[in-house]
Order: structure tokens, then C-alpha cells, then sequence
């Protein structure tokens, strides 16, 4: 049960202000920035699709990172929206276990997908040699695969046991989603072992992932300053640094999301974390991958002319 009789099947979520005005303006704030990565992504993946010039495994990689970028922010944006010029700002218990379920799907993804990236650079500036055989089309489907099927298992491991637990007293949800910390923080029921599997799964895979990009950028670096010229230096490490950028945002504001100590825990933090890696992330993708490309705004300007 959750609650009383009357809200036994919702959860309140305090949203990001409860000042009208205020309301007003992040309302539209947030909608134009969630129709700019909507946008944004949606140009890249045409690019990639329509430029035969793009139809190497790293933009291969990249088009998925776009599609899953949307995905990311439509698990948590139109709710947000929603209840922030709502007067009810409720979602029901199984929408909240659901929203929770795809956050940790398309987070759980994307680590994989960043470190899918990651070597595809190795062996571009490692091996160039052997690049062609080694990340050939159906290598790079296995990728792809192999991420969306681990992010798919992290989240049902992680959200399965809520169906277990009972919610009898606040169902207040001090945020404006409905992420793991923050459904388990409400409940009744003994937590621990829900916590514990959150925190070795994540803790496991944000290591793995983070132990095993690094080791590639050790490598790609280490290969990068043998190299002779200062131009040949420049041009090599330019097509890994958006790469390197958004790892660095999104494994920093995750990893001091989730696993800092709790006396550095706020609302205030989590929602400005939370608002950092599942919408400005998102948003900040396209240009950082698109901004040095010439390739990439070659296609824009041709899509856009259409």
C-alpha cells in the first residue's frame, strides 16, 4: 500500500518550484530545450542515415547515441513538463516504477555505448591497419546490442524488487522524477538489500565501463604523442576529444549523482545533477559531436535545404 486509501495509487512529486510565475518560466524553458534535443538528435541520426560519407562505425555509434539521447530525456521531460504548470502533480506507483525502469535502461545503455565509442577510437588510432576488420558492420551490431541487452538487465535487476515493497507512510517524492534513490527513500519495507543490488550493479558497471574507456585513452594518447608533427598530433586527437568531453560530463555528474557520501546529499543537488545528465547532457551531445565536424554540418546545411 502507499499512503491511505485516497492516494494509495499515486506518488506526489515536489517538482522544481512551487511559485507560479517561476512555473511559468521553466515550463517553457524546458520545452524548448526538449524540443532542441528532440531536433538536434533527429538531425544527426538523418545525417548519418543520408551522408554516405558518415557510414563509419563511429557514426554508426554516434546515431544511436542521438536516438538514445531522445529516449533518455522523453523518460523524464514531458512528466516534468507536465507537472510543473499542473496543479495535481502525481504519477501513479507503476508509471513511477516504470519512469524508473527507463531511466536505469537508458543510463545503463549509454555507458556502454560511450565505451563501445571509446574503443572504436582505439583501434582508429591504435590499429588503423586492422580498423576496417576488426570493427566491421557486424562487430559494431554486436556493440550495440550488447549495450541495450546490459542496460535492459541493470534496470529489471534494479526494479523488480519495488514490487515487493510496501509505501504506508509519506508518498512525497522530493524530486521532479522518479529515480531509484528516491522511490526507496519513501518505503517501509526494509531497503537494504534494494540498495545494496543498486549500488554493487552500478557501482560495477560504472567501473567496468569507466576502467575499460580509460584504458583505451591511455592507449589512444600514448599513441597519439608518438606521432611526429604537432599538426598530425592535433588532427588524431580531434577525432576522440568530443568523445573524451562527453564521457567526462556524463560519468562525472552520474558517479557524484549516485555514490558521493550522504552528508553531501541535498534536493537541490540531486535536482540540478539530475537536470545536468538526463537534459543538458542530451542537449549538449549534438553540438559537441557536430561543433568541429565539418562532415556532420556539411549534411545539416543539405538536410535543412531540403
Amino acid at each position: 500500500m502507499v499512503g491511505n486509501q485516497t492516494d494509495g495509487c499515486f506518488f506526489w512529486l515536489l517538482g522544481l518550484s512551487n511559485d507560479l510565475q517561476l512555473q511559468i518560466v521553466l515550463f517553457v524553458l524546458f520545452l524548448l530545450i526538449y524540443l532542441s534535443i528532440v531536433l538536434a538528435n533527429v538531425m544527426i541520426m538523418l545525417a548519418v542515415k543520408s551522408n554516405p560519407n558518415l557510414q563509419s562505425p563511429m557514426y554508426f555509434f554516434l546515431s544511436h547515441l542521438s536516438f538514445l539521447d531522445v529516449f533518455y530525456s522523453s523518460v523524464t521531460l514531458p512528466k516534468m513538463l507536465e507537472t510543473t504548470i499542473s496543479k495535481q502533480k502525481t504519477i501513479s506507483v507503476r508509471g513511477c516504477f516504470a519512469q524508473a525502469f527507463f531511466i536505469l535502461f537508458t543510463a545503463g545503455t549509454e555507458v556502454f555505448m560511450l565505451l563501445s565509442m571509446a574503443y572504436d577510437r582505439y583501434c582508429a588510432i591504435c590499429k588503423p591497419l586492422h580498423y576496417m576488420n576488426i570493427m566491421n558492420i557486424a562487430f559494431s551490431c554486436k556493440l550495440v546490442a550488447t549495450s541495450w541487452t546490459i542496460g535492459f538487465l541493470y534496470a529489471l535487476a534494479n526494479t523488480l524488487p519495488l514490487l515487493r515493497l510496501e509505501f504506508c507512510g509519506s508518498n512525497i517524492i522530493k524530486h521532479f522524477s522518479c529515480e531509484l534513490p528516491s522511490i526507496l527513500s519513501l518505503s517501509c519495507s526494509d531497503t537494504f538489500m534494494n540498495k545494496m543490488l543498486f549500488l554493487m550493479s552500478a557501482g560495477t558497471l560504472g567501473m567496468v565501463s569507466l576502467f575499460l574507456t580509460m584504458f583505451s585513452y591511455i592507449h589512444i594518447i600514448s599513441t597519439i604523442m608518438r606521432i611526429s608533427s604537432t599538426k598530425g598530433r592535433q588532427k588524431t586527437f580531434s577525432t576522440c576529444s568530443s568523445h573524451l568531453t562527453v564521457v567526462t560530463l556524463f560519468y562525472g555528474t552520474g558517479y557524484f549523482r549516485y555514490l558521493r557520501p550522504s552528508s553531501v546529499s541535498s534536493v537541490v543537488w540531486d535536482e540540478i545533477l539530475s537536470i545536468q545528465y538526463s537534459i543538458l547532457i542530451p542537449l549538449l551531445n549534438p553540438i559537441i559531436y557536430s561543433l568541429p565536424n565539418k562532415e556532420m554540418k556539411a549534411s545539416f546545411k543539405k538536410i535543412l535545404k531540403c
